[in-house]
């Protein structure tokens, strides 16, 4: 990457934790039924756009002076029937806990009453692949998978 990964990591953090985790409302795209969320500081920006809800698909690109620099698609959705109560909150407070060490998702391991969030992933900034997975009393009720990295034009 040539932006400095500290630099860089502790954006993406923040801007994660200011967006979807944070509980910022999503605007409508200009895609049809888009929905974006987004976070600028000096020469970053970073968006993320996704279609769906209780089955999702999207992307996050982090740009920096308007240029392409990192993304991350991601494809999630409910292994049950109806979203359990607490649900939501739960994933954001797991999302919260982003790291710099692995700006991907949340932690490793989360408790959250009787909901357990675990993310695992290999690789880092540059390229990873990764998934999350929510259970509920020890049945995975919640899956996500992930994978990005560096761009370069």
């Amino acid at each position: 990457m040539y932006l400095d990964e500290k630099e860089f990591s502790q954006f993406l953090v923040l801007a994660k934790q200011k967006t979807y985790a944070g509980g910022m409302a999503a605007r409508q795209g200009m895609r049809s039924n888009a929905h974006i969320v987004e976070f600028s500081e000096g020469d970053f920006l970073y968006m993320d756009t996704y279609f769906g809800g209780f089955h999702f698909i999207g992307e996050e690109v982090v740009s920096h002076e308007g240029h392409p620099i990192w993304g991350m698609n991601y494809y999630g959705k409910m292994l049950v029937d109806e979203i359990p109560d607490g649900f939501n909150q739960c994933l954001r407070q797991a999302l919260l806990r982003v790291s710099r060490e692995a700006p991907f998702r949340g932690p490793e391991i989360y408790r959250c009453s009787s909901m357990v969030y675990t993310c695992n992933w290999s690789g880092k900034v540059k390229g990873f692949e990764g998934y999350e997975i929510i259970s509920l009393n020890g049945t995975d009720i919640y899956k996500l998978l992930f994978h990005g990295g560096e761009l370069v034009d």
